[in-house]
């Protein structure tokens, strides 16, 4: 047999050893130190080694290789360049230019009617800091870290926030033009970290990967007080890359505003505004790049936004931003594309908006912006103007008060022809878990772009055994990802993510009923009573799960059941089994001294579970799931509990400091494949790591959402009881499934704390007010888990009041009617990737409503539109756009409405907006 390689004259047929079988079977083309595998269409493998040595078998990641069907594509050299092209993407590399950067690999296709040209690997290395000019630390590629904005007096757009994991890092690269001595200097703020201590905290200095020295950052008056700290560096002449890491011997739990590399005893230099930058006519281009006026600024704190931010403060009168727009081929009329955000705006009522659009010196023309689902959600219009060939001045105002009012993502002028030019803007995103979310948070890109491509950078990614469950990290360093071409076919691109990295968990049928969950301690005679009330009230339930109050010694981290709670709980177990009710255990991942199996887990871990305090007191250890003996120890607690007949165990992950060192897996990711192993699936958080940003504020992580899929309920944690966070989440289940393909998302229906609160019905609880109960109720009909859960507050349908009463048992009753709908909802989404939420984007990519109504209603499965009630009182009405290609069919009245249309539908607590497609039967 042979492999394709390539060499800078040509392509030439070199034997192949058995090793590289796998690498014919993927369509192998090899230059030099890099190289490229065609796996379909519109998926290319881009490889770089600089030890010319590359990886054919799995990585944590990526376990699906292999799973593609051959492709045809051709090849060629030309002037340097190799030219790899099938069907759908055409990818360009310059032989012998080494790594893979943003002007030596790009990749042409087409979404919908626009051409894209781009450049995978952009952005991705280490950023450049000019010697003696200050860098941005949240412009910088951070490993673990987030950036924050909930302290004062930073400069830029926030912080390096965190570093409270071992391996947290921030990488930037510095060029000096000679040898000699330099020093770091870094702007820090240093109070009492998570960990309890208010002391001098250390990182450790590498260059070039090779430790260079610690930097030392002494306490700062608190968490807004910034202050400086050096360390001397030795640098020769040329490229050198450069991290602040928090290594296991550092304390790290500092925040990191900006940095520069100065000549030693040099003064710190002030940030330096940007320049305006020319906007290429037929471009899109970011309109924070333009000259911003009347109080226009840049703001990243919304999602959905491609580049660094939006312009945001086009509030009043003067507001607005002045694009250069070069190279217009002719004088004529053009269009003037812009993408934008409208939401409520203050006490104002969401409304559609106008915004001044300025040709040089012609009179204003008026684009018309409508609105959209929130201020996450962007939509793209556009408004003709005259236009002089060659160099024009276009300014974007706000005439009025009343006028503008809206965020400004990116502008593009074009030809009046042109199809709408989307950027390469996120569709949907992720975090580890909503925790403490009160209305809105910050999300991370994933697979989906609006501009059709995106990269899977699996360069972190460990190498993987799925059968064994072996990790073995990389003998050597390079790039590794994966270009995404799916266009404007967002579908195929979440299939081809199933493929690669593996489909998404299919639950058990009955984990797609009602679960019922409350943090309040209970009896089981107590839980058998609510199970019992539930029968005689009508109300189905699948799954009781009990909270962390049935743990002894302790009840937060107590690894016994307390009889003084569940006497036997095997018995109990079946009892609830017999009634067709599931159960479920809560874990945090912690273990007191002096709990009575501390001493049997430390034997087996060998005397390695430290110490560190936590919410069950000082004397509390945690575990390292990357070391084997923790991990042992840590599983073998689980055995002790005795729980037989358990359907699964809730990691609640939460808090304390347990931790995983594996290098080359995402730690949630590697925990959840344990609990997977043991009970057939996860439920727990996803994504990350505790030490990714903690509780409230998590990041990614270099490794990535990808393997989480594969074994987890993504439990997405403690939010806030209000009618904003339920907005929110509207719209984030089908944004977090495009980002990462995981189809089982759980929220806590109701929230799960503070928020909105009146007092409950049992001593020490409280009550949702009851419109908002039942609309919370009614959402969650139509997600994928529907699970209700609290803390101390009541989510029982009986304790409310009798319309609320009415309208939950109905909605529940009515979860309990589509379970087999939404069983073959989850059962197409681990077949097809397809999740069961989805975003309206993935069936009409080509419409604008359907980017900018993705923040207020999706599809259930493929033929249900539904439209979640956000708004109080006991009717309500909602906005609602109807696809074109069928009529829609009101489920609860029978209305037939057109597709195309937008139509205002008015509902009491005993409805909600949900329509059938006219060719589906009613489920």
């Amino acid at each position: 047999m042979a492999a394709l390689a390539l060499v800078t004259g040509g392509v030439v047929l070199s034997p192949s050893s058995p090793a590289q079988a796998t690498a014919k079977k993927l369509q192998t083309i090899s230059a030099g130190k890099a190289r490229f595998q065609v796996l379909s269409p519109t998926l290319i493998r881009t490889e770089y080694s600089p030890g010319g040595k590359f990886t054919d078998g799995s990585t944590f990641n990526v376990i699906g290789r292999n799973g593609f069907s051959p492709t045809r594509f051709t090849k060629r050299v030309s002037q340097g360049w190799l030219t790899i092209e099938t069907a759908a993407a055409t990818l360009r590399y310059r032989l012998g230019s080494g790594p893979f950067t943003d002007d030596n690999l790009t990749v042409r296709l087409k979404s919908g009617k626009q051409t894209v040209t781009a450049a995978p690997w952009a952005g991705l290395g280490a950023p450049d800091c000019v010697p003696g000019a200050l860098c941005e630390a949240e412009a910088l590629a951070l490993n673990g870290l987030s950036v924050g904005t909930d302290h004062r007096d930073y400069t830029g757009r926030g912080f390096a926030a965190g570093f409270e994991g071992t391996g947290t890092s921030l990488t930037f690269a510095v060029t000096p033009a000679a040898a000699g001595a330099q020093q770091l200097s870094v702007r820090y703020a240093n109070s009492t970290g998570g960990d309890g201590q208010n002391v001098a905290r250390t990182l450790t200095v590498t260059v070039d990967g090779v430790a260079s020295g610690t930097l030392t950052l002494p306490p700062t008056a608190n968490w807004d007080t910034w202050a400086l700290a050096t360390v001397p560096l030795t640098l020769t002449a040329g490229r050198h890359e450069i991290s602040l890491v928090r290594t296991a011997t550092d304390s790290g739990n500092v925040n990191v505003d900006s940095l520069a590399v100065l000549a030693p005893g040099a003064a710190y230099p002030a940030p330096t505004p940007p320049s305006p930058q020319p906007c290429a006519f037929g471009a899109v281009c970011e309109a924070d790049t333009g000259t911003l006026t009347g109080g226009s600024r840049l703001a990243d704190d919304h999602n959905g936004y491609s580049g660094d931010g939006f312009v945001a403060g086009m509030e009043r009168t003067g507001a607005g931003v002045a694009l250069t727009v070069t190279g217009v081929p002719a004088a004529g009329d053009y269009r003037v594309q812009l993408r934008y955000a409208n939401g409520p705006a203050g006490a104002q009522p969401v409304q559609t908006r106008t915004m001044s659009v300025t040709a040089n010196d012609a009179a204003p023309v008026t684009a018309t912006l409508p609105p959209t689902s929130g201020w996450d959600y962007w939509r793209t219009e556009s408004v003709v103007v005259s236009l002089k060939a060659g160099t024009n001045t276009v300014a974007l105002g706000c005439p009025t008060d009343q006028s503008c009012n809206v965020n400004l993502d990116t502008v593009a002028v074009a030809a009046k022809n042109a199809p709408l030019l989307a950027p390469h803007a996120p569709l949907g995103g992720y975090r580890r878990g909503l925790d403490n979310v009160n209305g809105g948070a910050r999300t991370y890109g994933g697979l989906l772009y609006q501009d059709g491509w995106s990269l899977l950078d699996d360069s972190a990614s460990a190498l993987y055994r799925p059968a064994t469950r072996t990790v073995t990290q990389r003998p050597t360093a390079g790039q590794d990802g994966y270009v995404f071409a799916y266009g404007q076919d967002y579908r195929r691109g979440l299939r081809e993510l199933s493929t690669l990295t593996g489909p998404t968990k299919l639950l058990p049928r009955w984990a797609y009923g009602v679960w019922y969950s409350e943090y309040f301690d209970r009896t089981a005679a107590e839980f058998e009573a609510i199970v019992a009330r539930f029968k005689s009230e009508g109300v189905p339930l699948d799954a009781l799960v009990v909270d962390t109050d049935f743990k002894a010694p302790d009840k937060w981290n107590g690894w016994s059941i307390d009889p003084t709670r569940i006497p036997d709980w095997k018995t109990f177990a079946a009892r609830l089994r017999s009634q067709g009710v599931h159960t479920g255990l809560n874990i945090h991942p912690s273990i007191l001294g002096s709990d009575p199996h501390f001493a049997g887990a430390q034997q087996i871990a060998k005397g390695k579970l430290q110490k560190t305090g936590c919410n069950g007191g000082p004397d509390c250890y945690v575990f390292d799931f990357g070391d084997a003996d923790q991990l042992k120890a840590y599983l073998w607690l689980h055995d002790q509990m005795g729980a037989e007949g358990l359907d699964f165990w809730w990691l609640d992950w939460c808090c304390d400091a347990s931790r995983s060192t594996l290098p080359g897996v995402t730690p949630d990711a590697w925990i959840n494949q344990q609990y997977a192993d043991q009970t057939g699936f996860a439920f727990s958080r996803a994504y990350g790591s505790l030490q990714a940003g903690g509780y409230g504020n998590p990041g990614p992580v270099a490794t990535g959402p990808w393997a989480d899929k594969r074994t987890t309920l993504h439990f997405t944690g403690d939010t806030i009881s209000n009618w904003e966070t339920l907005r929110y989440e509207v719209g984030y289940t089908p944004g977090e499934s495009a980002a990462t393909g995981l189809a089982a998302v759980s929220h806590d229906i109701g929230g799960h704390t503070g928020g909105l609160q009146e007092p409950g019905s049992e001593p020490g609880s409280t009550k949702l007010p009851d419109d908002l109960y039942a609309r919370w109720v009614q959402m969650g009909t139509f997600q994928p888990i529907d699970r209700l859960h609290s803390n101390h507050s009541d989510r029982l349908p009986w304790q409310y009041g009798a319309a609320a009463n009415a309208s939950a048992k109905k909605f529940l009753n009515l979860r309990k009617k589509l379970q087999p709908y939404t069983y073959a909802a989850a059962a197409e989404a681990t077949r097809t990737g397809t999740p069961i939420v989805r975003a309206m984007y993935l069936a009409y990519p080509g419409e604008q409503e359907a980017y900018s109504t993705a923040g207020s209603q999706y599809l259930y499965g493929p033929d249900l539109l539904v439209a979640p009630v956000t708004t109080p009182g006991p009717t309500a009405s909602t906005t609602v756009w109807f696809p074109p290609g069928n009529t829609w069919t009101d489920y609860f009245t029978g209305k037939r409405y057109a597709g195309g249309t937008t139509a205002s539908i008015a509902t009491t607590l005993d409805t909600m907006p949900v329509f059938v497609r006219s060719t589906a039967k009613r489920p």
